[in-house]
């Protein structure tokens, strides 16, 4: 299993190192000027040249290069041209945010989805069945967006069971001090029980809106896995077997978990930079919203930074998710 992580941790970081490099060029290739967007079209050459000397971009595009790896090497991500602050610390207050988002909104569709594709194979074609494959189809045939405005709609609006969409706090509510980043672990680690409390208020729409999308797929995927595996050749030997039930059950939900724990990690990276519609709908500021701006103010160093972190993200993301399938199948570490 050591050598295994080895293996995987090796080839991350050159995927990790050949993506940073792609995106390095890639964005200087555009055709685009961040210097006038910077200090506006109708500055002087003068006002120019001096912004872009700042910026560095009066250098050729290797030794833009050159400094900006070396930097890298060092665990220095650059400094925002918007903003002036470090690339690194920007992204460590805006990445909790988004982590914490999905890692809720899997939590709950894994736990909804699974047992429900479960029982939707062990009863095909019952109403059951027709039921969740007509709620698969209507829940990933909308945008997210749309599904948090018309929750929003219904819950904030209609019902009055939801906040208003204005954060991850209400304006009366004191945030407690940024330790991990994530509203809730900072809320319970410094006793703010009134701010927890807020949080999870503020948090249950936007977690719902995502487990809603990202459940129609997982049950697909566990009803179908689950079909193919009751219909293999050693589950009808294990029931002919006379063994007990449970046994089988185990055996079968064991044999069915890879491909639905494979599309749940797919599904976390995808969610990890496409959550940024349903953060700008719900007001949070996560690395969604932040990569958004940085692309809208073509602001290089933040643009790198941020592709870098949800590469590595997703990454590790990715090993853990190796780390899993070698757990419940062996054969994947051969």
């Amino acid at each position: 299993m050591g050598r295994y992580v080895l293996k995987r941790g090796a080839i991350g970081l050159i995927q990790a190192l050949g993506i940073t490099i792609v995106v390095f060029f890639v964005i200087r290739a555009l055709p685009a000027d961040p210097v006038a967007r910077l200090v506006g079209f109708n500055a002087t050459e003068d006002v120019y040249a001096q912004a872009q000397a700042s910026l560095g971009l009066d250098q050729s595009v290797w030794s833009q290069f050159v400094t900006y790896m070396s930097g890298l090497v060092r665990g220095d991500l650059g400094v925002s041209w918007v903003t002036g602050s470090p690339i690194l610390s920007e992204i460590r207050s805006a990445l909790p945010v988004t982590l914490q988002l999905i890692t809720l909104a899997f939590a709950v569709a894994l736990l909804v989805s699974v047992p429900i594709g479960i029982a939707t194979a062990k009863r095909p074609g019952g109403k059951l069945d027709k039921a969740v494959f007509g709620y698969g189809l209507f829940a990933g045939a909308q945008p997210e967006f749309w599904w948090g405005l018309l929750f929003i709609f219904i819950f904030y609006y209609t019902l009055g069971l939801a906040p208003a969409p204005l954060g991850e706090f209400a304006p009366s509510v004191s945030p407690p001090p940024e330790i991990t980043g994530m509203s809730l672990v900072d809320s319970l680690i410094t006793g703010n029980f009134a701010a927890f409390v807020d949080a999870a208020w503020h948090l249950w729409l936007p977690v719902m809106t995502l487990a809603f999308i990202v459940s129609g797929p997982i049950i697909k995927m566990t009803r179908q896995s689950m079909s193919r595996v009751l219909g293999s050749e050693f589950i009808l030997y294990q029931q002919a077997s006379g063994l007990p039930s449970s046994q089988v059950a185990r055996s079968t939900t064991r044999a069915s978990l890879p491909p639905v724990v494979t599309l749940a990690g797919i599904l976390f990276g995808f969610l990890l930079g496409g959550a940024v519609l349903v953060e700008q709908v719900f007001a949070f500021n996560g690395l969604g919203s932040y990569s958004v701006r940085a692309v809208l103010n073509l602001d290089y160093p933040a643009i790198q930074g941020t592709v870098l972190i949800i590469t590595i993200v997703s990454l590790l993301v990715y090993l853990v998710l190796d780390l899993l399938l070698a757990a419940i199948d062996p054969r994947v570490k051969n």
